[in-house]
């Protein structure tokens, strides 16, 4: 690329980014990004970050997070909003293009395979900015580790994991990869990280007001996932069997049944690495799927961290046997479709509510497996 055209680049994307802003602040408006905002503020001032009161919009994050977002709670709201907006839209162009670079062996033209890409999860990119949401960070983080895996940076693809769980704590779910895929190092920075983010409160609310707020938090993240369960939006494997079955008891028993299993198809992926000469890519891919399905608080724009497991399925297209080509494709229309507008709220809910994402992403998952099994990636 000349820097000519680099320079197209990026005045287009920068176009595209204000034109995006300007519409979001016409509907969501960033809606979620209040919240951190919110928690920076509440830190500034030492007082407490998780509150009742709050109820939808109450803050989930660890701790540690509220230090990350403290210079956006010095700016006004409508600068703030500016600063979030404009960094989570360079952390997603950021994250995708990490994805591709680090993609082995492409098959595909670069043209087709973003184009194909960006058509696929334009829907839940656009959701994720206009929430103001943080997955896009958390997949900006995962994708600079995984970098740093293939540089041989041990301690660096360690630490971002560490730093990851404060995003998102599910991006643990990389930790027992790390260490082995690449070494008990990895796993030494990870854990090293979360226990300095863990301490970092002590410096503004002592001690026990530390081990006060991780007991806020740890109430507050277990109380308000029954509330969600059942909303349409949740694409949660737990969510899901309660959609099907009912809230019974049944419901977690399976989920707790098909969570193991998706973790057992993982372990079969990774103990299979030596039948390709670059086995790192899919197995990290098939792990970023995973979160949504198994975090409890799966929303459906957390799908976006699937990025890198649709490139790589489009780019191994051919080696696809037919079934799952038919599958995967049907599986990308459902995930790029934007319901809402073509359905109808009324439909889209029914639909939603019929778990059909989470069935969505179970073909990526089972596709990528049969990916690894073919020799393929």
């Amino acid at each position: 690329m000349t820097r000519r055209q680099a320079a197209i680049g990026i005045v287009a994307l920068a176009a595209l980014a204000a034109l995006l802003y300007l519409a979001i602040r016409q509907t969501r408006d960033l809606t979620d990004f209040e919240v951190y905002r919110t928690a920076g503020t509440r830190l500034l001032h030492a007082e407490p970050l998780y509150r009742a009161e709050d109820g939808h919009f109450v803050f989930k994050y660890l701790p540690a997070f509220a230090f990350g977002v403290v210079p956006f709670a010095v700016m006004g709201p409508d600068a703030a909003k500016v600063a979030w907006f404009a960094l989570t839209f360079a952390l997603l162009v950021w994250f995708v293009a990490g994805s591709i670079r680090a993609l082995p062996d492409r098959r595909r033209a670069l043209g087709p395979l973003v184009t194909l890409t960006l058509v696929v999860i334009a829907r839940i990119a656009i959701r994720e900015l206009s929430l103001g949401q943080t997955n896009v960070l958390l997949g900006a983080l995962l994708v600079a580790s995984f970098s740093a895996t293939t540089r041989g940076a041990r301690g660096v693809a360690g630490t971002l994991v560490g730093l990851a769980t404060f995003v998102k704590p599910y991006a643990i779910l990389l930790a027992p990869w790390l260490a082995a895929t690449v070494g008990a190092g990895a796993l030494a920075a990870v854990i090293a990280a979360i226990a300095a983010g863990l301490a970092l409160p002590m410096v503004v609310y002592g001690w026990t007001g530390n081990l006060d707020l991780l007991a806020a938090w740890f109430r507050t993240v277990t109380e308000t996932t029954a509330p969600n369960m059942l909303l349409p939006e949740n694409v949660s494997i737990v969510s899901a069997w309660a959609k099907w079955i009912g809230a019974g008891p049944v419901a977690p028993a399976l989920a707790v049944v098909t969570v193991l299993g998706l973790i057992g198809l993982a372990a079969l992926v990774i103990s299979r690495r030596g039948l390709v000469s670059s086995p790192a890519y899919l197995e990290f891919a098939l792990l970023l799927l995973l979160i949504p399905l198994l975090t409890p608080q799966g929303w459906d724009y957390m799908l976006l961290l699937g990025t890198p497991a649709i490139l790589c399925l489009l780019d191994r297209w051919r080696e696809l046997a037919r079934s799952w080509q038919a599958l995967v494709a049907a599986a990308l229309v459902l995930i790029a479709l934007p319901m809402r507008e073509v359905l109808g709220l009324s439909i889209t809910r029914q639909v939603m509510g019929a778990g059909i994402l989470t069935v969505a992403a179970l073909v990526l998952v089972g596709a990528l497996v049969d990916l690894r099994l073919r020799r393929a990636a």
